[in-house]
């Protein structure tokens, strides 16, 4: 199975870290939670070796990718409070605390049949996932709902607002459609500007 390419290695902001150590990656990383260059460095420089680690714990492509996500996910939310002396106290420092994390995210998963899985590594990458994950997490609960419901499963704003209607919200289709429309405007505000630079640029564009 091939590796999977990953366009952000390739953005000026990435490539002007490149020479930056694991170590100064990761304070930086803790110093500033709202910046998202030094964790996307971080996925570039390991991608491949923890794609490699995770294709012997899946059965399909379809599971690796979902798998290499949710590994990524783990490490993300682990890093934002994890002592970063202990991390270089590990043997082989910041890589041999990575390939131990990932392998506990391993062992704690149970990937689903490929059937239920939505995730596509080619819409949206680890990093913007997790980013994109903690600005959902911010929105009012039905709000997210929805946005998750529409971009996930691709639910129109007739089948969303007759789901909604069963579980006893009543909201109509013209709602649903303002809800997205201010639920986006709210997603793209929190997540970092320099997220929006790297995975979002184009698509602002077009």
């Amino acid at each position: 199975m091939s590796l999977p390419t990953f366009a952000e290695s390739k953005h000026p902001l990435i490539q002007s870290l490149a020479q930056r150590s694991d170590q100064e990656l990761l304070s930086l990383f803790q110093q500033h939670p709202d910046v998202g260059q030094y964790f996307v460095t971080l996925f570039c420089r390991y991608s491949g070796l923890v794609y490699r680690v995770v294709q012997h714990a899946a059965k399909s492509p379809v599971q690796t990718d979902y798998l290499f996500a949710l590994a990524w996910r783990h490490v993300f939310n682990e890093l934002s409070g994890v002592d970063l002396n202990d991390v270089q106290k590990v043997g082989g420092g910041f890589q041999g605390w990575l390939l131990a994390a990932i392998a506990a995210c391993i062992n704690t998963v149970k990937l689903p049949p490929v059937e239920e899985i939505h995730y596509d590594i080619q819409s949206a990458s680890p990093p913007f996932w997790c980013y994109l994950d903690r600005a959902l997490d911010e929105l009012p609960p039905t709000t997210r709902l929805i946005i998750v419901m529409a971009q996930t499963f691709n639910w129109s704003e007739t089948r969303i607002s007759a789901y909604l209607q069963a579980e006893g919200e009543i909201l109509p289709p013209a709602e649903i459609r303002r809800q997205l429309e201010t639920g986006y405007r709210i997603l793209e505000t929190r997540l970092p500007e320099d997220i929006r630079s790297i995975y979002l640029a184009n698509s602002t564009k077009s």
